[in-house]
């Protein structure tokens, strides 16, 4: 029954990582892209740690540091690379309503200013 319920983990997980690889392939720009590949590949590594957590719970504990280091590094790094790609103006998508950096820019350059 355990291993059952690691290797549903494992295919739930596959399934997150699956979908992060298509929404790199299908998204419009890059800002989307960096999106989609980092929510969902966060999701897919945790599932399959949990999974492998039930397949051999000696490693429970190395499995948590890994899952630890991936919650802490995918956000921080996704984060670096859209803000680089907007500060060398990579264009966005036709279809992007609102530019949220260059309102937070002309607010704190207004600042500045005063």
């Amino acid at each position: 029954m355990i291993e059952l319920i690691g290797s549903t983990f494992i295919l739930a997980g596959a399934i997150f990582l699956f979908s992060a690889g298509l929404g790199l392939l299908r998204m419009p720009d890059a800002y989307t892209r960096i999106q989609a590949g980092t929510k969902a590949s966060t999701l897919g590594n945790m599932l399959v740690l949990l999974g492998l957590a039930f397949y051999h719970p000696g490693w429970t504990f190395r499995l948590i540091l890994v899952g630890y280091f991936v919650l802490v590094t995918n956000p921080v790094s996704s984060h670096a690379l859209s803000r680089a790609a907007w500060l060398i103006r990579t264009p966005m998508s036709s279809s992007t309503m609102t530019d949220a950096l260059a309102a937070d820019e002309e607010r704190s350059s207004g600042e500045k200013e005063a």
